[in-house]
């Protein structure tokens, strides 16, 4: 297994981003590179659709309200790998407001570890400046 992770300092109080982010649902609502997200299963599926009518379907996995977090793996996507999870976190940083954690692992599939990690940063890197310009806005 690999892994990638990346991190976002914001200004923002941890309760606000979370309202924004902590929906398994919400991705449309700040990533703009996701144009829908279909929820299944009672909201434990969410089929994906990007700006390219490409189709990811990610499986909840795990959700804590007081830790505003939450885990889910991919069922369907066209990234080449396998045994992926990936979790979502948001951590009260008091007067210097919060932080936004993006971590996954995963087994790469035809490519190397170095390029399956470098992947999923710039896929979480670019996740949270979209974040970043939401919040600002």
């Amino acid at each position: 297994m690999t892994a990638a992770s990346v991190t976002l300092d914001v200004p923002r109080d941890a309760d606000h981003v979370w309202q924004l982010i902590g929906g398994f649902g919400s991705l449309p609502d700040w990533l703009p590179y996701i144009t829908e997200s279909l929820p299944s299963e009672g909201g434990r599926v969410r089929t994906l659709t990007n700006a390219e009518g490409g189709v990811i379907v990610e499986r909840l996995e795990a959700f804590d309200e007081a830790d505003r977090a939450y885990s889910y793996s991919i069922e369907r996507a066209p990234f080449p790998v396998r045994q992926y999870r990936s979790t979502l976190r948001v951590v009260d940083r008091g007067a210097d407001g919060s932080r936004v954690e993006w971590s996954g692992t995963f087994t790469p599939d035809g490519v190397t570890d170095a390029e399956a990690s470098a992947l999923f940063e710039t896929i979480y890197r670019d996740g949270l400046a979209a974040l970043a310009r939401t919040l600002a806005g």
